[in-house]
């Protein structure tokens, strides 16, 4: 997959010398060839690169005709960063998050599901919500949630799964998931295949262990599920198109 078109151009060190000089000043050629200390051939060739990617734009010079000022376009290199941030994750397009248009179903599975998973489905709750049909279930269910699980998730997050217990990925087999993620390595080997083909995903997230461990997991499974969201709802309008 290549590159976006803002990044191929402004990826050269000297197109990009360039285009943080004309950022605050309109110049000519040979000013620009003072600024970045190059020669005026390859100054020229790298101009006509940019205005071929309607980056810069050139006006004659109303004092000399014969010369010209190079002009940056700020609106379209915006426009252009917006859409390379969004070709990387939809995540990165600016704005708010758009919602999904229909229920989408996701299925958390980590090993014990008494800490990492659970507290991935609690945020993808809160963080849609109630948008998103989460659940979450393990490989190799614990009798109970893990303590810590439930006490970062109360008193960070304002969340309480109190009442909620692990289970095993065979008592939600038979549901339809559109995306199954495991949040450990274990799991990612052991989880099973599921009917309907879900989208699989993984996050490599290490197991908690203490109370400072269980805020920074908590804390780095909530970035994830916030970058998550706008994902689904691309994967969603994707295959709405198809």
């Amino acid at each position: 997959m290549a590159p976006p078109a803002f990044v191929r151009l402004a990826a050269h060190p000297l197109r990009w010398a360039l285009l943080t000089t004309l950022a605050g000043d309109d110049l000519r050629v040979r000013e620009l060839t003072e600024r970045v200390g190059r020669p005026q051939n390859l100054v020229s060739y790298h101009l006509r690169l940019l205005r071929d990617g309607g980056l810069v734009t050139a006006t004659r010079s109303s004092f000399d005709g014969r010369d010209s000022y190079y002009h940056l376009d700020l609106d379209r290199c915006s426009a252009a960063l917006a859409e390379t941030g969004a070709a990387l994750h939809p995540a990165v397009r600016p704005g708010p998050a758009p919602a999904p248009s229909g229920r989408i179903a996701v299925l958390f599975v980590c090993t014990g599901n008494s800490a990492r998973s659970p507290i991935a489905e609690a945020l993808l709750h809160r963080r849609s919500g109630g948008r998103v049909a989460v659940a979450s279930a393990g490989t190799r269910p614990k009798s109970a949630l893990d303590p810590d699980a439930l006490r970062v998730l109360r008193e960070g997050f304002g969340i309480d799964v109190a009442g909620q217990r692990p289970r095993s990925v065979d008592a939600v087999a038979g549901r339809r998931f559109d995306h199954v993620i495991t949040l450990c390595d274990k799991a990612r080997e052991a989880c099973p295949e599921f009917p309907h083909h879900p989208r699989r995903r993984h996050w490599s997230v290490a197991e908690p262990s203490g109370q400072g461990a269980f805020r920074r997991t908590a804390a780095e499974i909530d970035t994830r599920v916030r970058h998550l969201l706008p994902d689904l709802v691309a994967a969603q309008d994707k295959e709405a198109r198809s």
